[in-house]
C-alpha cells in the first residue's frame, strides 16, 4: 500500500514564542480557553478568570503545544463585546499564563489593539477568524514576532451570513486563503510566521465542510502549516446525530482525517485524548517511530 500524499510544507521548522516545532514530524494540539459566558460548547465554563489560567495549565500539562484565549464568541447570535471588554478578558489570562508557562499563547481575536496588547503581554500568536478583515492586524503582526493563523471566512466580523454558497467551497477557500497570505506578506509578515486555517463550519454548511475536510489536501498544498478547528462544531453533529456533550470520538475522527490530508494543528478541547490520538497518527504517517517497541520484537 502506498504512503498518504501529504503535501509539503516549505518552512516546517518553526520557533514560536518559546518552543521549537517541526510541522514535517509532529502534530500539534491547541487547547481552547474562552473566557466568555457564551461560547458555543463550554457555555462560560472557563469564564472565571481563575478558571481560565487553570484550563490553559492544564492543557499544557495535558500535553498541548498551544493554547487559544478568546474573549469575543465567532458566532453573531451572543451579545456584542467591546474593544475594551475583550481587553478586559483576555489580557489578564496571556499574562498569568506566560508567567507560570512555555506554553505558546494564542489569542483570538481580530481587532489590531487586542492582538498588539495580547502580544506585548505575553502571547505569541493571533488567531484570526475573519481572515484578517482588518489589515491592520497584519500591520501589528509585521511589527512584532507573533504568528498569524489566517482564517477563511467570509462574513464581517460577528454578521449574520446566512444561507452560504459555493460553485466550488475548496477552491474557493483555497483562493482565498491564498490572496489573504499574499495580504499579510505584501504588509511584511514573513512566511514563517503565517499558519493557514480553512475555517470548518465558518460561513459554511454541513456539506461544505465535510467536501472540505474531504479534499483538504488542495487546501495544504498551499504549503503552509495547516490548523484544523474541527472539536464539537456542528458538521460533527449533524454528521453523527450527536449533541456537543458526546461529539468527543467524532471529532477526533474528523481531526485526524484532516492530518492524513495534511493539517498539523488540531485546535481541541479534550486535549488529553487529542494528544494521544495525534501521537497514534504521527507514527502511523512516519512521521515518529513509536516510543516503545517490544509487540513481536524478541
Amino acid at each position: 500500500m502506498p504512503d498518504p500524499y501529504l503535501p509539503p510544507i516549505r518552512q516546517p521548522v518553526r520557533t514560536i514564542g518559546r518552543q521549537r516545532f517541526d510541522f514535517s514530524r509532529q502534530i500539534v494540539v491547541m487547547g481552547i480557553v474562552n473566557r466568555t459566558p457564551d461560547s458555543f460548547y463550554d457555555q462560560g465554563r472557563t469564564y472565571a478568570l481563575d478558571r481560565a489560567v487553570d484550563a490553559a495549565l492544564a492543557a499544557a500539562a495535558a500535553g498541548a503545544g498551544w493554547v487559544d484565549v478568546g474573549g469575543v464568541p465567532f458566532s453573531p447570535d451572543t451579545p456584542e463585546v467591546g474593544e475594551s471588554e475583550e481587553l478586559d478578558r483576555v489580557l489578564p489570562v496571556v499574562t498569568a499564563v506566560a508567567a507560570a508557562s512555555d506554553i505558546v499563547i494564542s489569542v483570538d481575536t481580530f481587532r489590531p489593539a487586542v492582538a498588539a496588547a495580547a502580544i506585548a503581554a505575553g502571547a505569541a500568536v493571533v488567531n484570526d477568524t475573519t481572515g484578517l478583515h482588518h489589515p491592520e492586524l497584519a500591520d501589528v503582526v509585521a511589527g512584532s514576532q507573533a504568528t498569524v493563523v489566517v482564517t477563511h471566512s467570509r462574513a464581517e466580523p460577528r454578521r449574520p451570513f446566512p444561507r452560504p454558497t459555493y460553485a466550488d467551497v475548496v477552491s474557493e477557500v483555497k483562493s482565498f486563503l491564498a490572496d489573504r497570505v499574499q495580504l499579510a506578506l505584501d504588509h511584511g509578515v514573513p512566511e514563517e510566521r503565517i499558519v493557514i486555517d480553512p475555517g470548518h463550519d465558518l460561513n459554511k454548511n454541513t456539506l461544505h465542510t465535510l467536501e472540505l475536510t474531504r479534499r483538504l489536501s488542495e487546501i495544504a498544498d498551499l504549503g503552509l502549516p495547516l490548523l484544523a478547528a474541527v472539536s464539537n462544531k456542528d458538521f460533527v453533529g449533524e454528521s453523527t446525530g450527536l449533541a456537543k456533550a458526546d461529539r468527543g470520538a467524532p471529532s477526533i475522527a474528523a481531526a485526524t482525517a484532516c492530518a492524513l490530508a495534511g493539517s498539523r494543528l488540531w485546535r481541541m478541547h479534550d486535549v488529553g485524548s487529542a494528544v494521544a490520538a495525534a501521537r497514534l497518527v504521527e507514527a502511523v504517517l512516519g512521521l515518529q517511530v513509536p516510543t516503545d517497541l517490544r509487540h513481536n520484537m524478541s
